[in-house]
């Protein structure tokens, strides 16, 4: 009788389990090189391993079969001196007397759809000088934009190849202009022009929601996992050919780099697309949680919840996450979900990370949250906004708390914020400033608060603003104030790409699955919007000459000072010298006012420059001087600079 998910998970649990059959090695998985080809599948509880090997990644009968040895800690491993590069392979297992068909968990090629795995020479994929590729020089402040690789090229108004649209290689297009003009940057040029620094790319792992072997019609954000280890065909030029994802996927890194952008993946370890995954096949149950009833867990609201807990599959994220970073000189890690994902895991992989790389190299950070609770097992705490003193200080998490006092609850359309006309936001907006650090906080530090308004989840900010404020014209102003306000913030900044030209999905909450068409990225509204563009860009120029607002370190908070607040508005001052970063301005004025009507308000001592304002982010490229008396026009923000030490 074949054991229940219960059986199953209390064989595991068994100390015995662990001390027999923890493998240690990074090796797992197919290994291809001049001298021969090694293929090594973790599977302690099959009885007989075979691999079997396929001319093709799709279609067509095994040519040829091996049997599999058994060795140490639950291995089964095939070994030859013949260089397989570009043969594809699975597994059939036989587990409890039944034969299983497997492709390879720890695949790092596959063919069409990710069904078979594929034997790979990774150096044969590299492009012209990859062995010297290095990421762009990390610079004092990261601002991220979320960027989906299907969506950033799709719209024809982007002026990209047709035959490169919404894949990887458009990434490797320069100088391209808005439906072709020569006069209106896109991609790089435009996003240099704006200012961020790190780009975000949402789900590129090879995931299943979306059919490779369709040329159109298909699109989803991803969040699907089938093969964590091997680049997602739809964005390839010919995704039924194993080695060009991975070749490409290069080609967008090195191109990226070399236009000065840090590259992030976006990666999703909570859940697999299908329970019926490769890991359950190969080793059932041991990936996954289950209650205590035997049903299975499903904080993830996606059908399971994986173990991160279980040191296999720990071992298998950390070293997933590892090969990311030396394989695709990838420059940071944002977690789906990390609440489902344990704290000893999030530490562990920050460690690692930075005894590599060096501290702070390569960022990482996550939600704080999940659907639901998990059953995790071993005294393992969830990564979630609770717990995040337990986390390391470089692990950072998206603050819920300060984008939903900015505009409003994320879930509720019609509930507003500070910027929209919520009431009693004043304190959150103040604790927002400071990361929402300080005495009696859990926040150790602004590094670990990723300071934003909106992603690629819900309501667009635009969409969100239409929900609560009805005429344009106070919309737009709420836009620039929200802006304005998370950018005079400290912690980590990070907005959705097209944020900065209003983008809508047409009022669609959730758009995961819905047609591109909705989904694409508008390159003919940031020019529409151009005004919007700039004012953000303004803002975040200037940031970056703000030290007191960029500091990361666990006292920044105390840079925050005189803070006031009356209904609708809220002001202070902050500490802006830096040693290490100088500044044009030793202490600087903020001041919201939420209130539709104008405020006056006095100044503290002495002269200042008004360096924002309702208008333009970029007058302190030629700044205006006042004292005494200042008046903030309603739905904006001020920002004023003293180069002198008075106030």
């Amino acid at each position: 009788m074949r054991k229940t998910a219960t059986e199953w998970k209390a064989y595991y649990s068994d100390p015995k389990f662990e001390q027999q059959y923890t493998y240690e090695g990074h090796d797992l998985g197919a290994t291809c090189t001049e001298d021969g080809t090694s293929i090594l599948l973790w599977s302690p509880v099959a009885e007989t391993v075979n691999v079997r090997f396929f001319q093709d990644g799709e279609t067509g009968k095994p040519y040829r079969t091996e049997v599999m040895e058994k060795e140490k800690q639950g291995v089964w491993a095939y070994r030859t001196k013949e260089m397989l590069h570009g043969v594809y392979y699975d597994f059939e297992l036989v587990i409890e007397g039944e034969a299983i068909r497997s492709a390879d968990p720890y695949a790092k090629a596959c063919g069409i759809n990710g069904q078979r795995s594929m034997i790979v020479d990774l150096k044969q994929t590299d492009p012209d000088g990859w062995q010297e590729e290095v990421s762009p020089e990390m610079q004092p402040e990261q601002v991220i934009y979320e960027v989906h690789i299907g969506e950033y090229s799709w719209d024809p108004s982007g002026g990209f190849p047709e035959a490169f649209r919404g894949k990887y290689k458009a990434f490797t297009c320069e100088n391209t202009t808005r439906n072709h003009d020569g006069v209106h940057p896109t991609g790089f040029s435009y996003m240099k022009r704006l200012g961020v620094t790190h780009i975000q790319l949402m789900p590129a792992y090879d995931y299943g929601s979306v059919d490779e072997s369709k040329e159109s019609g298909e699109f989803n954000w991803g969040y699907d996992p089938v093969n964590y280890n091997v680049p997602e065909g739809s964005y390839a030029t010919d995704p039924r050919k194993g080695e060009v994802r991975i070749r490409e996927f290069k080609e967008m890194i090195k191109a990226l780099h070399k236009n000065g952008f840090r590259v992030i993946m976006d990666v999703v370890y909570n859940h697999t697309y299908f329970l019926d995954s490769w890991f359950q096949r190969t080793v059932p149950w041991y990936y996954y949680r289950v209650h205590e009833n035997g049903e299975t867990a499903n904080g993830s609201a996606c059908g399971n919840d994986v173990a991160s807990e279980r040191i296999m599959c720990a071992n298998y994220i950390v070293d997933s996450v590892l090969y990311w970073a030396g394989e695709y000189h990838i420059d940071g890690f944002r977690f789906d979900l990390m609440g489902l994902l344990d704290t000893g895991l999030m530490n562990r992989i920050e460690m690692e990370l930075s005894s590599r790389y060096g501290k702070g190299e390569k960022l990482v950070f996550g939600e704080p949250w999940s659907a639901s609770e998990t059953p995790m097992e071993q005294e393992a705490l969830p990564a979630l906004k609770k717990n995040i003193d337990r986390l390391n200080p470089q692990v950072g998490f998206f603050c819920d708390d300060t984008r939903d006092a900015i505009k409003g609850h994320t879930f509720e359309g019609g509930t507003p914020g500070f910027v929209n006309g919520g009431k009693g936001q004043e304190g959150a907006i103040l604790s927002s400033v400071k990361a929402w650090c300080g005495p009696g906080s859990k926040v150790q530090a602004p590094s670990q608060v990723v300071t934003y308004v909106s992603a690629h989840d819900n309501w667009t900010l635009w969409d969100k603003l239409s929900l609560t404020v009805e005429d344009e014209a106070e919309r737009m102003r709420a836009n620039r104030m929200a802006a304005a306000v998370y950018m005079t913030c400290q912690g980590r900044i990070f907005f959705l790409s097209g944020e900065e030209a209003s983008r809508t999905k047409g009022g669609l909450e959730n758009s995961y699955n819905a047609p591109i068409e909705i989904n694409r990225l508008d390159w003919n509204r940031m020019y529409e919007q151009y005004e919007l563009v700039e004012y953000y860009s303004g803002l975040i120029a200037l940031r970056k000459r703000l030290p007191g607002l960029c500091d990361k370190s666990k006292d920044a908070w105390k840079r925050i000072r005189d803070e006031w607040k009356t209904d609708g508005v809220v002001g202070f001052l902050v500490d802006n010298h830096s040693e290490s970063q100088p500044s044009l301005w030793e202490t600087l004025c903020v001041i919201y006012n939420s209130r539709q009507e104008e405020i006056e308000r006095n100044l503290p001592k002495g002269k200042w420059e008004v360096l924002v304002d309702a208008h333009s982010s970029r007058l302190w490229q030629n700044p205006f001087v006042t004292e005494g008396t200042i008046r903030v026009e309603g739905r904006s923000v001020l920002v004023l600079g003293q180069t002198g030490k008075e106030g």
